[in-house]
This record gives structure tokens, C-alpha cells and sequence, in this order.
């Protein structure tokens, strides 16, 4: 529901600034003045009387006063019929200084063919900074809304990846407008339609540094894990995902900045190319910054301790039936919370541990889990065990049919390690559990990993719907590089 409601507020913002850009265009901005840069020869050479103007088609527009600037000129353009127009510019002596050409639209908008600019582009400049701004403030505002078990969802990745690329998009046509109509002659439209279209590949650009820092730190991280593991395909994830990365930022690189040549359409199917594959790359670089982001704050996350039932998330455990480090520590963290909940308001939770019996394993571990509870001094009256439960769904799933058996409006805790809070909480919603998670720590060097394979899950659960958005994405830059 608040992916729906931050999508109708974006949406809206949008059609405020487009009424915004229509309202300035036939209230402030009813002519267009060209700005028309002179010969670099020739600046010096041309004064305020040195020139004139011919107008081809004068019946499609005519010109006001010209003005002469530092290296450029300066010619109002006042629209007509319907139609276009060359507009040339002559020294003193006849010889051509310019030769511009402009398009009168329907409803009197000039359009200047040659530096890329319009009646009205000064609204357009404003707005659409504005815009990734305001959008950015929306996205932000519903993450930081986002708590409890609204926390887990895959709308909080969203606001939190994407919030930071509307960050980004906005100071950087912020800075393209602000250069353009501070120096309309070196820094045309033109040049903000460039910035615009390639917004994907500025994000590249700016977040490069930060995605160096990230994949040598995962690298570093599953060495160490290495040292401790099996060299198999799951405990090198890290390694993998890093010199992705890195290698698309490095193709990133060579597409963006080698020499291009070749005719208009070629150039514009290479541009076509080169900003969808930014952004197909600035779209998992989002995706993966939200799950990180995601995964810190529901690890961070102190739930109110008034809780009815804490649900404890099963894994491997020995075959004599004791607790390995990774399950002990979970059952821990329950009881710790179990403790300081009783402590502060005498309240004792309900204790559900859940998981059933895999192969090769002597007992559910629900059963394991129980007897470990016990032994700390947990009554077994508190203890309800889920013993069905197969993965993280069905823990949730069949733990919140215990739940609703015993109180339906029960509050829910859950308890796993650390790296795998974000995603059970997102499973937990999923199978209708409201909840919220507490995280138990793990060795500095497995805790990355492990996140990175939580994070590909996220992403594989919704597989279609991601392709599609990312589809929905590359198609709106793409066409951003046909049409400007």
C-alpha cells in the first residue's frame, strides 16, 4: 500500500510541474530569445551595428533587437504561423556570421534547431531538477516511515536504493541547468539534453569511488571467510559480486568515453546502447545499495519489548542434538529478549521454535531448539514448538498459525542471525505473519557473504516483477537517447 501511495504522490508531483512548465510557457515566456554564438574570429571584429538579420520565411517569425554579448548574440524571436525558418546573421560587409534554423510549433513555440533550446526552457531547466528532488524527499520519507514489520518489504528497498539515484540525478541537472542559463553561449541545451538522457552513467560516474571501496571490502571480507570455509561456490559470492561490479564499471568506462564517429542514427542507436546498458547496471547497483541499507536497519532495530510470542528460526544442528555457534545464538537472542521484556513489565512471551526434520538429521529442530530452552530455564509450558516447517516460509507460515490459535492479535518477535533479519521479516509478510526481527551476530568475516546470498534470494523471489521494472526503466532512457 505505500509503494502504491508514494507512486501516486510521484505521479502527482510530475503533473504539478508539467502543468507548472505550461503555465510559464504561455503566462512568462511568450517569445524566445536566441542566444547564437559568434566565430571565435569573429568577436572581436562584430559591434552592436556591424550586423544584420534576414528572416527567410517572415510570415513564421520575426526578430526584435539584436544585442551583442561577449562572444555571442542575442536575437528575439517572436513567433508567427505555423512553419520553420532559417535565420541568418551578416557583418557589415554581407559576409554570413550565422545561419540558425528554428521551427514554429501549433501553439507559437519556437524551436531552436541549432543550440537545442525552446520557448519555455527555462521552466522545463527548473522542473526537472525539482522534480528528482521532490521524488528523492517522497522515497526517503516512506523509508524512514517504514516500522515495525512494515519495515520488511520490498518497497523499503526501493525507497532506499532509488532515493539515493534521484539524489544524484537532481544535483547533477541541477548543476546543467544552472550552468546553461548562466552561460547559455558555452553550455547549450543541447548539452542538457546530453545530461539528462545519460543521467544513468552520471550516476556511474559519481558512485564509482563508493562501489571501488564496497567490492574491495567484500573481497577482503571472503578471503577471510575463506581461511574458515570450504572453497565452494556460496562462500565466494562475495568475490563473484565484486568483480561484476568492477567489470561494469570498467565497461561502463570504455563505452562512455571512446571516440565515436558515424551518421546521426548510428550515433543515436550507440547512445541508445550505452544508456540502457547504465542503466540495466545502475538498476542492480540500486537494488543491491537498498538491500544494504535495508539489511543495517532491520539489523539495528530495537523492537518494543511487549511482545506475545517470539518465533525462533531453525537451522543445522549436531547429530547428538546440541546447538552449533549459528543456532545457539539465535535461541540467545530470543532469550535474552525473553529476559529483558520480563524484567521491564513481568510480561513472559510465548517461545516458538521452529523447523522440521531434514535429512540426516536425527530429531525436527524444533525439538533440538526446545531442549536447549529448557535447559536455560525456560518453562516448557512457554514453549510451543513448530516442527512442520521445511524454509523461512513455512516457519512463518505455520509458527503464525500457532500464533493466531493461541491470541490472533498477539505481537511477534522473531529471532535469526543477523544477516538473515531483513529477508525473514520480508518472508514473514509474505506468509501474513506481522512481525518483527531481532538478529543474533556472527563472525565479521561470514556476515557479508551470507548477506549477499540474502540479498540474490530477495531478488530471485521476485524475479519477474524485477525484469519487468528494469525493462519499464532501460525502455524510458532509451527513448531519452532517441528522441534528444
Amino acid at each position: 500500500m505505500t509503494a502504491n501511495r508514494a507512486f501516486r504522490q510521484i505521479a502527482v508531483c510530475a503533473a504539478g510541474l508539467i502543468l507548472f512548465c505550461v503555465i510559464c510557457r504561455f503566462t512568462v515566456f511568450n517569445s524566445y530569445t536566441a542566444v547564437i554564438p559568434l566565430p571565435p574570429q569573429r568577436e572581436e571584429s562584430i559591434g552592436q551595428n556591424d550586423v544584420s538579420v534576414k528572416v527567410e520565411s517572415p510570415e513564421v517569425l520575426t526578430h526584435g533587437a539584436l544585442a551583442v554579448g561577449d562572444g555571442y548574440l542575442k536575437i528575439p524571436i517572436e513567433p508567427g504561423h505555423s512553419g520553420e525558418s532559417f535565420v541568418s546573421v551578416y557583418d557589415a560587409r554581407g559576409e554570413g556570421v550565422s545561419n540558425s534554423f528554428f521551427k514554429v510549433g501549433p501553439l507559437g513555440t519556437v524551436f531552436d534547431y541549432s543550440t537545442g533550446g525552446f520557448t519555455g526552457d527555462s521552466a522545463v531547466l527548473i522542473a526537472v531538477p525539482l522534480f528528482w528532488f521532490i521524488v528523492c524527499a517522497i522515497m526517503l520519507w516512506h523509508f524512514f516511515r517504514s516500522r515495525g514489520p512494515a519495515l520488511y518489504s520490498y518497497a523499503t528497498i526501493y525507497y532506499a536504493g532509488f532515493s539515493l539515484f534521484s539524489l544524484m540525478i537532481g544535483l547533477v541537472t541541477a548543476y546543467a541547468s544552472v550552468r546553461h542559463m548562466m552561460n547559455p553561449k558555452d553550455y547549450p541545451m543541447l548539452m542538457t539534453y546530453d545530461v539528462i538522457k545519460s543521467a544513468s552513467w552520471h550516476f556511474m560516474y559519481l558512485t564509482s569511488p563508493l562501489v571501488a571501496v564496497f567490492a574491495a571490502a567484500m573481497i577482503l571480507s571472503n578471503l577471510a571467510l575463506l581461511r574458515h570455509e570450504k572453497p565452494r561456490i556460496r562462500n565466494v559470492l562475495g568475490i563473484l559480486i565484486s568483480l561484476l561490479l568492477i567489470g561494469g564499471e570498467l565497461l561502463g568506462w570504455f563505452l562512455f568515453t571512446r571516440d565515436r564517429s558515424g551518421s546521426e542514427t548510428m550515433m543515436r542507436v550507440v547512445d541508445t546502447f550505452q544508456n540502457t546498458y547504465a542503466t540495466v547496471f545502475v538498476y542492480f547497483e540500486c537494488m543491491l545499495t537498498g538491500a544494504i541499507i535495508c539489511g543495517i536497519r532491520a539489523v539495528k532495530h530495537q523492537p518494543e519489548r511487549d511482545k506475545d510470542f517470539i518465533v525462533i528460526l531453525g537451522c543445522w544442528f549436531r547429530k547428538d542434538g546440541s546447538l552449533p555457534p549459528l543456532l545457539r545464538g539465535r535461541v540467545d537472542r530470543a532469550i535474552a529478549f525473553w529476559n529483558q521484556q520480563k524484567e521491564e513489565n513481568g510480561k513472559e512471551a510465548i517461545l516458538i521454535p521452529s523447523g522440521g526434520q531434514g535429512r540426516n538429521e536425527t530429531m525436527p529442530e524444533a525439538e533440538a531448539m526446545r531442549r536447549y530452552l529448557i535447559e536455560q530455564g525456560i518453562a516448557d509450558h512457554l514453549i510451543r514448538p513448530e516442527d512442520q516447517s521445511a524454509n523461512t516460509y513455512q516457519n512463518m507460515e505455520f509458527s503464525g498459525k500457532i500464533v493466531r490459535e493461541i491470541n490472533p492479535e498477539g505481537k511477534v518477535v522473531f529471532a535469526t542471525t543477523n544477516y538473515h533479519v531483513f529477508r525473514s521479516g520480508v518472508w514473514a509478510g509474505l506468509a501474513g505473519l506481522p512481525a518483527e526481527g531481532i538478529g543474533s551476530r556472527t563472525k565479521w568475516w561470514f556476515w557479508p557473504n551470507a548477506f549477499m546470498r540474502e540479498t540474490i534470494g530477495l531478488l530471485q523471489n521476485r524475479w519477474k516483477q524485477e525484469i519487468l521494472f528494469l525493462v519499464l526503466l532501460a525502455a524510458f532512457f532509451g527513448m531519452l537517447s532517441m528522441i534528444l
